[in-house]
């Protein structure tokens, strides 16, 4: 047996291979929402139990994470284009930087 290196995770085959019960693929679309804590304590906590329960969807959790911490770590030191921020805020129709206006 050779010394390969294994190919990267794909949660979207893998996952989608290993386990396609509908929990599973239900965890799998909520992940990132579950990540940012934007679910509510009872949906955080079914997926907290799902991914105690399910290897795949836990190697699945974790990708997600450090996939997130890597974009975060990359995007640290970026600096906003000058007009993104307006072209955000003219799409939601939403002051998000507080200045009292919309773009």
């Amino acid at each position: 047996m050779s010394d390969q290196t294994q190919p990267a995770f794909n949660p979207r085959v893998e996952v989608g291979a290993l386990c396609d019960e509908p929990d599973c693929m239900a965890t799998i679309r909520e992940l990132d929402v579950f990540l940012d804590g934007e679910l509510s304590a009872g949906a955080q906590a079914q997926i907290r139990h799902h991914l105690d329960d399910c290897p795949d969807c836990n190697h699945a959790f974790d990708f997600h994470v450090e996939l997130k911490m890597l974009i975060q770590q990359k995007c640290a030191d970026e600096e906003m284009p000058a007009d993104l921020l307006s072209r955000i805020e003219h799409c939601f129709n939403t002051d998000f930087d507080g200045d009292g206006k919309i773009g």
